[in-house]
């Protein structure tokens, strides 16, 4: 097997194991040792790089920057031949499976499957590629819901699951007080239901203090805001309150009661009383509706068309079954890439945010557009300008949902900078 200029081949191979045990880094390192000793056997091959993943899914290619350092090295044809175990390690998700073989080929590179002899430049190769991508993608979903059963069991014997919180330490599945903590909790609910601080006013004052966060530098509304509406200062434990609908995207959704919540009284010794917590969670629900009349909608003023610099507008539209639905658009004249944007679509993207970067577990739409500076729209992709944030987070619309889409501190720095002088921020 030469090229066709007569040279040998470049050959490369990828590996990936899912978990980082002992047993499957060792089966990491023998596929390793295997590659090399098999490309080397043959005279007319020459070893150009084993790409590697490992402690990662195959369901999704998105966090595999192995695989994704293979793929752009394929674009720039670096190499002519590219062998792998089988088809589990490349890809468990059939479109990935499909989509990446049919990009390798584009290059005139093919993919040899070593254990499920499948080579992809055959005429066949497609078909078979389908059937046992198929298996392959039916047994993560089969994994996936005995995972998810799994976890729910532990749940409700209530076994915790999460990392640490202030005045609370979570080791091994149990919740214990943490005491430096939890006097500083008591004093966050003190300002705001005795003194009547607000949430902004209560970060500065710790600020002041010299008392600092647990995971953060300084304190963020928003953090004291979580510590208010979190019934585990009171003693109950309530899990699930997101939840995964697409085991290939592994993509976490707030649960609106899609799935059952698990909610367990008086499970762990409590740093609040009832009585306190009920007093703030009416205080909070005062200032909320007092935010839902000074605007007409929550996202007024706040959604920017990237493009001409304009605010985009609410509207409304029904459905053929009479629901109404609202979604936002610019009014200007008519550009390339122009999109409206669906209010669910806005409360899904901030509040997948509010949920990995802040704590905040929520769905309400007042609630999220407190901490939303802008949203400048670029066609398919969003960009998210947080209150009190020095980077922004961006969105892309991928396969019919918006996905979130991790930017370096440079690219971050440099659109911010852009934006500025735009003025869009």
């Amino acid at each position: 097997m030469f090229s066709e200029n007569g040279e040998c081949k470049r050959v490369a191979a990828y590996c990936r194991v899912s978990t980082d045990k002992t047993d499957q880094k060792n089966s990491f390192e023998s596929q390793k040792q295997y590659f090399t000793k098999y490309i080397q056997s043959h005279s007319e091959w020459i070893l150009y790089e084993i790409y590697t993943d490992e402690g990662i899914t195959g369901t999704n290619t998105k966090k595999r920057k192995g695989f994704l350092k293979m793929m752009e090295d394929a674009e720039n044809r670096c190499f002519d031949l590219l062998i792998t175990k089988e088809i589990s390690r490349f890809a468990r998700n059939i479109l990935d499976s499909i989509y990446y073989t049919r990009e390798l080929k584009k290059k005139e590179i093919g993919v040899l499957f070593l254990n499920d002899n499948i080579f992809t430049l055959d005429s066949d190769a497609e078909l078979r590629l389908a059937i046992l991508a198929s298996i392959a993608q039916e047994e993560s979903r089969r994994t996936s819901e005995r995972v998810k059963w799994g976890q729910k069991q532990c749940m409700e014997r209530g076994v915790v699951f999460g990392r640490s919180m202030l005045g609370y330490d979570v080791k091994n599945g149990k919740i214990s007080i943490n005491p430096e903590g939890a006097k500083i909790v008591q004093k966050i609910f003190y300002l705001f239901t005795e003194e009547a601080l607000s949430v902004s006013e209560i970060a500065r004052n710790l600020d002041a203090c010299g008392i600092s966060p647990m995971y953060a530098k300084k304190w963020n509304p928003s953090v004291i805001f979580r510590i208010l509406k979190n019934e585990k200062y009171i003693g109950d434990l309530k899990q699930k309150k997101t939840y995964t609908p697409d085991y290939l995207s592994h993509e976490k959704k707030i649960n609106r009661g899609e799935e059952e919540f698990v909610l367990l009284h008086c499970h762990h010794e409590a740093i609040i009383e009832r009585e306190v917590f009920e007093k703030a969670a009416k205080k909070l629900s005062k200032e909320e509706n007092l935010l839902k009349e000074n605007g007409k909608y929550p996202f007024s003023g706040k959604i920017v068309c990237g493009i001409c610099g304009r605010n985009y507008t609410a509207r409304f539209q029904k459905t053929k079954n009479g629901n109404q639905y609202q979604f936002w658009r610019c009014n200007s004249s008519p550009h390339a890439d122009k999109r409206m944007l669906h209010s669910e679509d806005m409360i899904h993207m901030l509040s997948v945010l509010a949920e990995r970067f802040h704590g905040i577990q929520t769905s309400d739409a007042w609630i999220l557009a407190k901490f939303l500076s802008k949203a400048v729209v670029f066609g398919d992709c969003v960009k998210m300008y947080f209150f009190g944030e020095s980077r922004f987070f961006s969105f892309r619309y991928i396969f019919g949902t918006w996905v979130l889409d991790f930017q370096t501190e440079k690219e971050n720095a440099s659109a911010q900078k852009e934006q500025r002088h735009s003025g869009l921020i």
